[in-house]
Parts: C-alpha cells; structure tokens; sequence
C-alpha cells in the first residue's frame, strides 16, 4: 500500500532523516518508534505532505506522491493526525469534524454529507454529545476529537502521531483498542507513532525503530525487544 524508498530530508548539513525505507501492506498496523529526535514525525511530515524531501521516493497505491502538498496527499486518501490538537474553540464538536470532512474531500461534498461523515466519524470514537463546544475538554476528548477529524476525511491509510500522549492508564487502553477497532471495522490501514512503547508494541504487526534519523530495525514487536541495538537506543546500554 505504501512503499518508502530511500527517504531523506537535510536541514542544512544536518540529516534528519537518512536513507529510511520500508513498505506498508493493507490492513496492518505498522509501529514507527525511536528516542527523541530520532525522525518520527520528520518522517510522519514528509509522508503526510507537510514538508518535501530531499531525496527519496513514497508511493502510495502505486503512485508517487513525494512532494505533494498536504491536502492533495489527504484528497487520495491518506490522513493523519497531530501531537497537539487545535480544535477551533467557537465551533461545536460536530462542526469541527464536519469542516475537516468538507475540505479533506476530493470532490465538492454537500454541508449535509460532511455532517453526516462528521457524525459518524464521532460515533466512532465514542462521542456521545456532539453538539457541545469543545471548551473545556479533557485530553483524553481532545484526542478523539483529533482522530475523528482524521476519518471524516474517510482515509485509507491513517498517521496516527502520538496517540497516547498526555492520557492516564485507562485513556490509553482505551486509546489503543480504539485505534485497533478501526483498522477492523472500517479496514483503514495505520502507522502508529508513539512514545509510550508498552501499548504499542501489544497492537502493532510490526515495528520500525528509528535513531539519528536512520532505521535501525524492522520487524516483530517481540524481536525489537530483545534486539540489542533498541535496548542501546532506549536504555544507554545494551541487554546483558
């Protein structure tokens, strides 16, 4: 589904992200991980549009799509979400998915129809309300928020960026099955970056370890545990 080939952006002299590659099957869920600094979202940036490539190649469905802008990645059908959400705090929640499945469209939709995306994308995440105003909201909300935005675009391939951040035990597990029900019930494929490992690694079918801005592993979740380059990378040593 996605095919990453010799991926680089410099910044300057500096590599932020060096030769990375990998492919992407339909239906997985792929685990981009690594200290920080190491080109997560870099890589997130350069896939999802926001910023170009230096070298490199990303195809998508068999078509390149390196350097095209961000909407244009999003009208064919990849979406992501960000670290940060930032709702606009005068729209209610409804308005606020309706808006993203407006412009995240390829073709001219109805204000009806992007309701409709809308509130569905809401059901799926568990809003119960959506009428309310997003004054107030937890992080917890505000992340589902963030990733409703993201379906109503109604993606095929989801970048879920740091899906977990600031949430307590119980939001995160309900964070990750959520991520798991929607690559089952609506069959979106997801890389999932995230920091907070633990959960990760018990969702993903694989897992890419970046440092420096090079992949320094790829493969099962249970084999980068005990791979001595990751235990380096995360914990200042290897595992004896």
């Amino acid at each position: 589904m996605l095919e990453v080939s010799g991926l680089s952006k410099r910044f300057g002299h500096f590599p932020a992200v060096n030769q990375v590659s990998f492919n992407l099957r339909q239906g997985e869920i792929l685990g981009l991980i690594g200290p920080n600094g190491s080109g997560k979202s870099t890589t997130f940036n350069l896939i999802a549009g926001a910023m170009r490539p230096s070298a490199g190649s990303i195809r998508f469905e068999g078509a390149e799509i390196s350097g095209l802008p961000a909407h244009k990645v999003c009208h064919i059908g990849l979406a992501r979400t960000f670290q940060i959400p930032r709702p606009f705090r005068r729209l209610s929640l409804v308005e606020n998915v309706a808006l993203a499945a407006h412009f995240g469209s390829s073709e001219s939709i109805a204000e009806s129809e992007a309701r409709r995306r809308a509130e569905n994308a809401l059901e799926t995440v568990g809003f119960s309300s959506m009428k309310v105003s997003t004054e107030g909201l937890g992080a917890a909300a505000l992340k589902k928020l963030e990733l409703a935005r993201a379906l109503a675009t109604q993606p095929r391939l989801l970048l879920a960026d740091e899906s977990l951040g600031g949430l307590d035990h119980a939001e995160m597990e309900h964070a990750a099955a959520m991520l798991e029900t929607i690559r089952t019930r609506l069959g979106i494929t997801i890389i999932w970056v995230e920091h907070i490992m633990g959960l990760l690694m018990r969702v993903v079918d694989r897992v890419i370890v970046l440092d420096h801005g090079e992949k320094i592993f790829e493969g099962l979740p249970e084999a980068a545990a005990k791979d001595a380059r990751v235990t380096e990378v995360y914990l200042g040593h290897a595992r004896t």
